[in-house]
C-alpha cells in the first residue's frame, strides 16, 4: 500500500514524497491521517535545520499534532475497529524506567515521540496518509467528533499539564505572555480552570482577537500599548500566574514585573539560554515554574474538546492540503494572518 509522506532533508528542503506502508503487526493500527497541525517545533527544523542543540541528521518525517481514522488493526487489539475515529498521542514513554516508575512519564529517559529528531535514528512523525502506529496511541473517538479539532488535542494537552503545573487557579489573576497556539490555549485553560482575568499580550492584533474569542478577558498589544504593562507592574505587581510562553527575554522581564509578591511564573516557551531578573524574582518571592509536556493530560485535552468545554476552532485560521505543505509552513510562520494551520490529508 502506498502513502505519501511529507518529509524534511534538511534546512528548508522539505519535500512530499511516495513510501510503502506495511499492515499493522499485533497490537497495532493502520491510521488515515485526517488532520495534522503544524507546531513551532516543525517550523524550527525546517527553517534552521533543528532547535538549538537538536538537529536534523537524517531524513525525517514531521508531525506530531494529529487525528485520523483507523484502516485496519493487527491481532490482539481490542477496542478499535475499521471506521473507528481517533486521537494519536505522540507520545511513547518506556514505561519501565526510574522516572516513568516515579509517575513522571512525561520525563522518560526512553521517550519516543513522533516527528521528533532528539534521537538517532529519528522519530519518523505524522504527516502522512497513512501510518502505523501502536493501538496504544489511539483515542477511539464518538462517530461525531470533529477530527479537525481533535487534532489540536496534543496542544491543548501540553496547556493542560502548564495548568496543573501552576496549582490552584481559581480566583486567580493570569497573565499570558504571547499568543501563539500555545499561548492562547493556555489562556482557555486559565479560562475554563476558573480564573478571575485572563490578560493575553502579543505584537500581532491578528492573533490577539483570537485569545479574545479563546477567553481572554483582555489582551494588549504591547507594541502599540507598552505603558499598559508598567501599569500593571506598579505597587509590586499585580498577577497572581503568568504564563510566559514567547520565552523573548523583554517579555519575561515584564512578566516578573507584573507579578505581585509570591506569584507564579509559569515557564512555558523554550529557547536557549536566556536571562532573567533575578533579584526581582528573590525580591518579589517569585516563583518559576517549568513545565514539559503532558501525560494523563492527553486523554483529558481530548474530552475537553470533544465535550466542547474547550472550544479550539477559533485557533486553526488556515487548512492547506500536503501538496501545498511548503506554502502551509510559510503561512503557520507569519503571525499577523495565522494562529494554527492544519494540513489536510486523504481521510480528511
Amino acid at each position: 500500500m502506498k502513502t505519501r509522506v511529507c518529509r524534511l532533508y534538511g534546512q528548508n528542503d522539505l519535500r512530499i514524497e511516495t513510501d510503502e506502508v506495511a499492515e499493522p503487526g499485533p497490537g497495532q493500527v493502520l491510521v488515515g491521517i485526517a488532520a495534522g497541525g503544524i507546531c513551532g517545533s516543525d517550523m524550527h527544523y525546517l527553517s534552521q535545520g533543528g532547535i538549538g542543540t537538536i538537529r536534523v541528521r537524517e531524513p525525517i518525517i514531521l508531525g506530531h499534532e494529529a487525528s485520523g481514522r483507523v484502516i485496519a488493526v493487527g491481532d490482539g487489539v481490542e477496542g478499535l475497529g475499521a471506521g473507528d475515529k481517533v486521537a494519536i498521542n505522540p507520545s511513547r514513554p518506556c514505561g519501565t524506567c526510574v522516572y516513568c516508575a516515579e509517575g513522571l512519564p512525561m520525563h522518560c529517559l526512553n521517550m519516543r515521540f513522533n516527528g521528533s529528531a532528539i534521537r538517532l535514528p529519528h522519530e519518523q512523525g505524522l504527516f502522512r496518509d497513512r501510518i502505523v502506529i501502536e493501538a496504544t496511541q489511539c483515542l477511539r473517538l464518538a462517530d461525531d467528533a470533529d477530527l479537525g479539532a481533535v487534532a489540536c488535542a496534543e496542544p491543548l494537552a501540553v496547556c493542560l499539564h502548564a495548568a496543573k503545573m501552576a496549582g490552584d487557579i481559581r480566583g486567580k489573576r493570569v497573565l499570558v505572555c504571547g499568543a501563539g497556539p500555545i499561548g492562547i490555549l493556555c489562556a482557555a485553560a486559565a479560562s475554563e480552570a476558573g480564573a478571575a482575568e485572563v490578560v493575553v499580550t502579543d505584537l500581532h492584533d491578528a492573533v490577539l482577537a483570537v485569545a479574545k474569542e479563546m477567553g481572554a478577558t483582555r489582551v494588549i498589544n504591547v507594541a502599540k500599548e507598552a505603558n499598559e504593562m508598567e501599569r500593571y507592574a506598579e505597587e509590586k505587581g499585580y498577577f497572581h500566574l503568568a504564563f510566559e510562553c514567547s520565552a523573548a527575554a523583554p517579555a519575561i522581564k515584564s512578566a516578573i514585573a507584573a507579578l505581585r509578591p509570591r506569584g507564579v511564573l509559569v515557564q512555558v516557551g523554550v529557547v536557549g539560554d536566556t536571562p532573567m531578573p533575578i533579584n526581582m524574582l528573590v525580591a518579589k518571592e517569585i516563583r518559576v515554574q517549568g513545565t514539559h509536556r503532558f501525560h494523563e493530560e492527553f486523554s483529558e485535552a481530548v474530552e475537553a474538546i470533544t465535550s466542547g468545554h474547550i472550544d479550539v476552532r477559533p485557533i486553526i485560521t488556515m487548512h492547506y492540503s500536503m501538496e501545498d505543505a511548503i506554502e502551509a509552513f510559510r503561512t503557520a510562520a507569519d503571525r499577523t494572518r495565522s494562529v494554527k494551520v492544519h494540513l489536510k490529508f486523504e481521510s480528511g
